[in-house]
């Protein structure tokens, strides 16, 4: 039984009596009762929150007691009666209720007889409410604080106002006292005077000049001064310091805007959204995404409004104080800099579902955000620290060493520094993460392998697309036509595990093709050059100078298909290829270890890579960062150059961002020739080179003849022998004809990581026929019960026909296990699903042998081999292709056994020695593709360089185990280093400066506008490309040397220069004001136009020419101008402007398609902005390779810009114009001119 609920009942009466004497209203009303819902009258009193309701007046003890503490209380109308019971009494009757605040309590009727009476009793019940007068009260306690504080500021001005007084009062009495001296002075002076003879009018004529002669002499004194103090090195230092702390605040003040929309446009939605019935996102989701987002925002808004307090009090600026605040908060940031990584990943996650994708880009369009996105708002924070400290060197550089704030502003700049060098390594961490979001939002459609954080973006570029053999044959007229180059365009961007090709919209989005839009590099093998008899080759045509290369792609679920791309270049096509290749043999190589290797938990391929400590662990030497690369192994963060060179020559795995980003900057912390002293002594002496350590995991496993030989340099393979290179054959145990070898060139690694890779072009006859490949035996066609199908290597040999069982024989290794027999099977297997079925030659059993090999059809990569994992795996980790000749050497490396009887020739193939010194020739020749094909400037500036390379190849070429796929890699690179770099059909920057020196002969008026737009666009360009990728190192345009370290960026800046003073100086020299304002107009034309061809550089050309003094103070010409040609004068400006780091010009270049000019100074600038940050070297003497990769990445986009080459047609005569410096004026020259077509106006009284 429940018991009632006990109170104080003795208060309640005394708290009754209280009521009837003093409540706030008494009276009788009629309350309804809940059992026969009949009116009864009860006299009510009501007392502060409680209702006491009595039988009479006179009663001592109340009936009922209601507390109306969160009750509301409102009037209803009269209930409807019939007419035979209403009377004349209930027509007067007015109602109300008393409604409590819970679920489940009946309200309380009651009525009262006046309408005076109902209302009244109804306000009173409305006002009997605790909380409402707490909230009073605290609203009176403000009021009272308030008008404290006022009154305590009054009295302070009343005391200044008094002490104000009281000094005027002073200052009144000792002018009256100095009035009174010279009254008598003066009366003194009176007689002396009255008796003077009036003064000669030539004397105060002399006077005066005197007078005059005087002031001038004084003010032309005082302007000496003035203008040598203008003129003094700390003038100069000062003005530079005030400039540096006027952008400081500017910056900020951005800065702050910035945090402000990513808290309340996102945070803060986010947050409310996670509250939701059905939350896209979880509260933890957005505390990890935001982590400590606002409290920054509220640092920085103290920070700001320091800083513009400070300026109030200008010139008088004293910042160190302020770091002083800031830097006790740093704490705060290292924790946002340490969670940064994860935000971005969690971001990723959470896109995954379509609701919150929604949600997020709805967020997104607001007009705050200006196009930005949510990971874009997120990395702000982790650019700020390196900015003040940038800002805080420049404050340095213009402060004297006496000054009273140089220690503290050296104090904080060191404090700064620590945290700088944390936030540049998250964000090299971070930028593959960010990249990946930001090309997933430009595509309409979405593109949900882009979420994946493992994925890693490699390349991206413009492609043309040309129709398949599928499609139809086209002529090569249809071909070669503008019309297919537009229809045909993609954007293609190359990931680690997919390729992704897309059209542009006009708007700047992208739209993934419908059927080959995205292409898993699991399931494409890709031919780069196409065979004579290839119908794609035929449907192609053959006007595009080999330009083109296939990747064909067999998927799981679908008949499979080609798709056929164009490059821009050869070099292009180089590049594109070998990144291509190396993609798809990282993760055809892994797919492939992990299966063989999944049901023996002692070898497989996570293990070895993970026992190698060398891998993952921190040591003196090398440092790791949270992120995995491509091969699934832990970045690097900071290393020794050694380290660096041991994980390029790994023979494990080739990860492609590693080997990118090292080609492109290993020239800040080593040479080109230490770099091939470390490639040909891997070749030279593999073993002796390459960690010990290494070797062993190279080969994981104890089994083996040589499970514990002891490697030493006494081994009589251990050193290369050349000699002629004579046909590799290999024979069987039988006596069959022997069959010919065809190698993929992949590293035999049982390590099983990215190190396959096949650097030979296409298979063709003429290399068929070539004296290095071996004879191709008579084939019969295969028998009916040998069909390709797929294999599932999970389970053991499921048919005698594919996997024949060999007797063991005396001679063979009495420790080979289960394991390696079943590994031995699959090999074969593999070996066996890759033979083509139209060459596949009849054995029997017995005969089939892993030597035994037909030619498979292997271009840049193999024909793949399919096959399912145990569990239920994804698509992409249970599926792989390798070539035999792949399969054949991990399967002798892992398994590590001598051959039957009989083979005694294949010892080579089963010799780990062998397979050390093929997997060495194939990295060696694998890192020269790369470099060769991507970065060719090297080997043109570097002589030595190129004779060293071509050397070791041809010492390659003479090695008598060379493998014929091996050989015919080895022809192509010593080909493409004897290649020219650009066509001949390509004007290079030497006959733009021989053009110069001709005179012109066009005039501004008879070339149109579209005319100058194109050439100005194509001498831009040439100019732009020229520069090679090494000026980008170092800082070198800053140094006191840069026409000697950077000729070619200085000879950009110069070009940008002479054709901002061209525009100048052809709108100077009108000399009516509707010919200058005609010729703005003309120019403004120009610069719409570039816009159109997507040189940006030549708009700000443009722009920056109008803007400039001389030019924007003409009033009287620029009224000419017509307002539309104003607007597009903004909306030109808008998108060049340097606001928030060229953000506009960021976005619209991520938007457009190449070709295209880039405003170089805006790279530079992010260049300078990582080069100030971070040292190249930690004081361990480790190199920075987040820092190199920061770099690699910007370079990457700047060479992607570099290698689009326009297509339009030189026309001298107008670049003759444009490039004549004639009548080109200077900046003084210009602004005297100016003075005199509209002079200054006279100041106003």
């Amino acid at each position: 039984m429940q018991k009632s609920v006990r109170y104080n009942e003795g208060h309640a009466l005394y708290l009754s009596v209280i009521a009837r004497k003093e409540g706030v209203k008494r009276g009788y009303l009629s309350k309804k009762t809940a059992e026969n819902s009949r009116w009864n009258e009860k006299y009510f009193a009501l007392y502060q929150n409680v209702l006491f309701y009595f039988e009479n007046e006179q009663s001592a003890r109340p009936t009922g007691i209601y507390l109306l503490e969160g009750c509301t209380c409102e009037r209803v109308p009269a209930p409807k009666v019939s007419a035979v019971g209403r009377d004349s009494s209930d027509k007067q009757q007015h109602y109300f209720l008393v409604i409590f605040g819970h679920d489940g309590q009946k309200p309380l009727e009651l009525r009262a007889e006046e309408d005076a009476d109902c209302s009244e009793w109804v306000e009173a019940i409305q006002q009997a409410s605790y909380s409402d007068l707490i909230i009073e009260r605290e609203v009176l306690m403000q009021k009272y604080i308030h008008l404290v504080q006022i009154l305590e500021t009054e009295k302070v001005a009343a005391n200044q106002l008094r002490t104000q007084l009281e000094d005027q009062d002073t200052e009144i009495e000792r002018l009256k006292a100095e009035i009174i001296v010279l009254n008598k002075t003066k009366e003194k002076m009176l007689p002396y005077q009255s008796n003077q003879e009036e003064e000669d009018p030539d004397i105060k004529k002399i006077k005066k000049v005197q007078s005059f002669m005087r002031g001038w002499l004084c003010r032309r004194k005082w302007k000496l001064i003035v203008q040598d103090y203008i003129c003094s090195p700390h003038a100069e230092s000062m003005r530079k310091r005030n400039q540096i702390v006027f952008n400081m605040v500017e910056a900020e003040t951005e800065y702050v805007l910035q945090l402000s929309i990513l808290v309340n446009c996102f945070l803060r939605p986010l947050r409310m959204a996670a509250s939701s019935k059905k939350p896209p996102i979880s509260h933890d989701d957005v505390s990890s995404i935001f982590l400590n987002s606002e409290t920054i925002m509220f640092l920085h808004e103290i920070f700001h409004q320091g800083l513009k307090a400070r300026i109030a009090n200008w010139p008088t600026l004293v910042l160190a104080d302020l770091f002083d605040i800031l830097l006790p908060m740093l704490n705060i940031y290292q924790e946002f800099v340490r969670n940064h990584q994860y935000s971005l990943q969690v971001l990723a996650n959470c896109k995954q579902n379509r609701d919150f994708d929604k949600l997020l880009k709805q967020y997104e369009s607001n007009a705050a955000c200006e196009g930005r996105m949510l990971e874009t708002f997120l990395t702000y924070p982790m650019f700020q620290i390196p900015r003040y400290i940038i800002t805080l060197h420049e404050l340095l550089a213009h402060t004297p060493h006496e000054h009273v704030e140089r220690k503290s502003l050296e104090f904080a700049k060191s404090k700064l520094e620590e945290l700088s060098k944390m936030m540049h390594d998250e964000v090299s961490d971070t930028e593959n993460i960010r990249k990946n979001l930001a090309i997933e939002r430009m595509i309409v459609e979405g593109c949900d392998i882009l979420l994946d954080t493992s994925q890693t973006f490699v390349r991206q570029g413009s492609l043309i697309q040309l129709p398949s053999a599928e499609k139809g044959k086209l002529s090569k007229v249809r071909l070669g036509s503008l019309s297919l180059r537009k229809e045909g365009e993609r954007q293609c961007f190359l990931f680690t595990k997919h390729l992704l090709i897309c059209t542009r919209t006009s708007g700047g989005k992208l739209h993934l093709l419908k059927q080959g839009g995205t292409l898993s590099l699991i399931e494409c093998t890709l031919i780069e050059e196409l065979d004579a008899n290839d119908e794609d080759y035929n449907a192609a045509g053959q006007g595009f100078s080999h330009l083109e290369f296939k990747v064909v792609v067999e998927p799981v679920d679908g008949p499979s298909f080609a798709v056929v791309l164009l490059a821009p270049s050869r070099q292009e096509k180089a590049a594109w290829t070998s990144d291509i290749s190396q993609c798809i043999d990282n993760i055809r190589c892994n797919g492939l270890m992990t299966s063989v290797f999944e049901e023996n938990s002692k070898v497989t391929v996570p293990h070895m890579l993970k026992s190698d400590i060398r891998l993952h662990k921190d040591d003196v030497d090398i440092c790791f960062s949270k992120t995995l690369n491509s091969c699934k192994v832990p970045q690097i963060r900071y290393a020794s150059v050694e380290r660096l060179l041991e994980r390029l020559t790994d023979l494990r795995f080739l990860s492609i961002d590693f080997l990118n980003t090292f080609l492109h900057t290993y020239r800040i912390f080593t040479t080109a020739a230490v770099v091939m002293d470390k490639l040909a002594d891997i070749y030279k002496k593999p073993f002796t080179s390459i960690p010990v350590r290494s070797l062993e995991l190279f080969f994981a496993t104890n089994q083996g003849p040589w499970g514990s030989e002891h490697l030493n340099n006494k081994s009589p393979r251990l050193s290369r022998k050349f000699s002629s290179p004579p046909p590799l054959s290999i024979p069987s145990r039988t006596s069959s004809p022997v069959h010919s070898r065809k190698l993929s060139l992949s590293s035999p690694v049982g390590g099983g990581k990215a190190g396959a890779l096949d650097l030979s072009a296409a298979s063709s006859p003429s290399a068929a026929s070539s004296p290095t490949s071996t004879y191709n035996p008579v084939i019969s066609s295969p028998p009916p019960t040998c069909t390709k199908a797929p294999l599932d290597l999970s389970r053991g040999p499921s048919s005698p026909e594919l996997v024949p069982t060999t007797p063991e024989e005396g001679g063979e290794l009495p420790r080979i296990d289960a394991f390696c027999g079943k590994l031995r099977r699959s090999i074969r297997r593999a070996v066996l699903e890759s033979v083509s079925l139209d060459k596949f030659i009849p054995e029997t059993p017995t005969s089939v042998e892993v030597g035994d090999m037909s030619p498979c059809r292997s271009p840049s990569t193999p024909r793949h081999l399919r096959y399912r994992q145990a569990g239920g795996q994804s698509t992409e980790n249970s599926r792989c292709t390798m070539s035999p000749a792949s399969a054949f050497a991990i399967a002798t490396a892992a398994a590590g056994h001598s051959g039957p009887q009989g083979f005694a020739n294949l010892e080579k193939s089963y010799d780990k020695e062998f397979l050390i010194r093929r997997a060495a020739t194939n990295r060696v020749l694998n890192v020269l593709r790369h470099w060769v094909s991507k970065h060719s400037q090297d080997f043109d500036m570097n002589g030595e360089l190129k004779t060293g390379v071509i050397t070791l190849l041809e010492e390659v070429l003479r090695d008598p185990d060379l493998l014929p796929q091996e050989r015919k890699a080895t022809a192509n690179i010593l080909s493409a280093l004897s290649q020219e770099e650009q066509d001949d059909s390509q004007l290079k920057i030497e006959d733009i400066l021989q053009m110069a020196e001709y005179p012109k002969t066009e005039c501004f008026e008879t070339l149109s506008a579209m005319e100058l737009a194109e050439q100005i666009t194509l001498l831009d360009h040439i100019v732009f490309r020229s520069i090679p990728y090494e000026e980008f190192l170092g800082q070198g345009w800053m140094k006191v040397d840069k026409n000697e370290k950077t000729p070619y960026i200085m000879k950009t800046s110069q070009h940008f220069n002479d054709m901002s003073n061209l525009v100048a100086s052809q709108i100077m020299i009108h000399t009516d004001v509707s010919s200058r304002a005609s010729s703005i107009e003309k120019w403004l034309a120009v610069a719409d136009i570039c816009r159109c061809l997507n040189n940006y550089n030549g708009v700000l050309e443009i722009t920056s020419a109008l803007n400039r003094s001389a030019i924007y103070r003409l009033k009287k010409t620029w009224a000419k101008v017509c307002k539309q040609t104003k607007a597009l004068m903004d909306r030109l400006q808008k998108i060049v402007s340097s606001e928030g780091r060229f953000k506009n010009l960021r976005e619209t270049l991520k938007n457009c398609n190449p070709p295209c000019v880039p405003y170089l100074g805006m790279y530079l600038t992010d260049l300078a902005f990582i080069e100030e940050g971070t040292p190249n070297f930690t004081e361990e003497g480790l190199v920075n390779f987040s820092k190199m990769r920061m770099i690699s990445h910007i370079i990457r986009e700047i060479r992607q810009f570099q290698q689009a080459p326009y297509r339009i047609e030189h026309q001298p005569k107008v670049t003759q114009f444009l490039l004549d410096k004639t009548f080109v004026m200077d900046e003084d020259t210009l602004y005297e001119l100016s003075l005199k077509i509209e002079p200054r106006l006279p100041p106003a009284n």
